[in-house]
């Protein structure tokens, strides 16, 4: 069904006939009846009496009026909810988040999102891994996904955002012993306290940091408790120095010699993205931009 017909033949009724009805549309007169018969044909009935002066309706027209209504006002509310999203003043975006990334970019990502345009709904999904992350993207359980490993995906875009340095956060007594930075080989002996996941075991983690492990002290699901122990006194862990010089305290923050470093990249599917989606890219851009860079590796690293 045509609804331009539709919204024509309310008009008739509101205006009391085809002439006002005409003007107020600025239409012909001709072409509006024209239209009216053209609804008529598609309905296979007629909606209005046309044996007198003035045009009334039928049975089957009174009882098209209250739905021809509703129709109308279904389409104009749908179309302002598009319009909302489209404006940003409202939308949903779903954003998977390793748990590395949870503390650091994605509450100063979310908060500028939300600064910008409150009426956005985010929900933060939790992955079970790296290649979970691209999973939920690929199979659009979310638009968007925030990983610091490398990604080997044809199916998916990749936006790269900028670099962390990952150092040593440990107690000051075990950092008293060690040189600054602490090369990898001296890692082996230090106890640490390191993320775990009910559904894989251990954490990922970089290749050349889990080679270097020797002594696991700790092994914790709670990202919060993992700070708390080794703010504690329990051992040490890796983390982005921002986090490290930031969230914990009474800590030593060592880099590590070679210098270990991620890069924050972005995961999406190709094709259209949502209003949300494109404002939170934007966002990540710009923040990307004012960041500065971690620290040059030590020379002869």
């Amino acid at each position: 069904m045509d609804l331009r017909l539709v919204g024509y033949f309310v008009a008739v009724i509101d205006h009391g006939g085809i002439t006002r009805a005409a003007e107020a549309l600025y239409i012909a007169q001709p072409s509006l009846s024209q239209a009216i018969r053209s609804l008529e044909r598609q309905l296979g009935t007629e909606l209005f009496d046309r044996s007198g002066r003035r045009l009334t309706l039928t049975a089957d027209g009174r009882a098209f009026l209250g739905p021809a209504r509703r129709l109308l006002a279904d389409v104009e509310n749908a179309r302002s909810r598009v319009d909302a999203v489209r404006d940003l003043r409202t939308g949903r975006l779903e954003i998977a988040v390793l748990s590395t990334l949870s503390a650091d970019p994605l509450p100063e990502l979310i908060s500028e999102l939300h600064r910008r345009h409150p009426g956005i709904r985010v929900t933060v999904l939790d992955p079970l891994g790296p290649s979970d992350v691209v999973g939920r993207v690929r199979r659009g359980q979310a638009e968007l996904g925030l990983t610091d490993f490398p990604v080997k995906s044809e199916m998916v875009r990749i936006r790269e955002l900028w670099e962390q340095e990952i150092v040593l956060a440990l107690p000051p007594d075990l950092a008293a012993a060690l040189p600054d930075p602490v090369p990898l080989e001296a890692i082996a002996e230090i106890p640490l306290v390191l993320e775990s996941s009910a559904a894989d075991g251990r954490a990922p983690i970089d290749d050349v940091l889990a080679r270097a492990i020797g002594f696991v002290a700790v092994e914790c699901a709670h990202r919060q408790a993992i700070w708390e122990l080794v703010m504690h006194g329990a051992g040490a862990t890796f983390l982005p120095r921002r986090i490290a010089e930031t969230e914990l305290r009474n800590v030593a923050v060592r880099s590590t010699l070679p210098q270990v470093r991620r890069t924050v990249r972005v995961v999406f599917r190709s094709g259209p993205l949502s209003p949300a989606a494109t404002a939170f890219l934007d966002i990540a851009a710009e923040l990307s931009r004012r960041r500065p860079s971690p620290p040059p590796p030590e020379a002869g690293t």
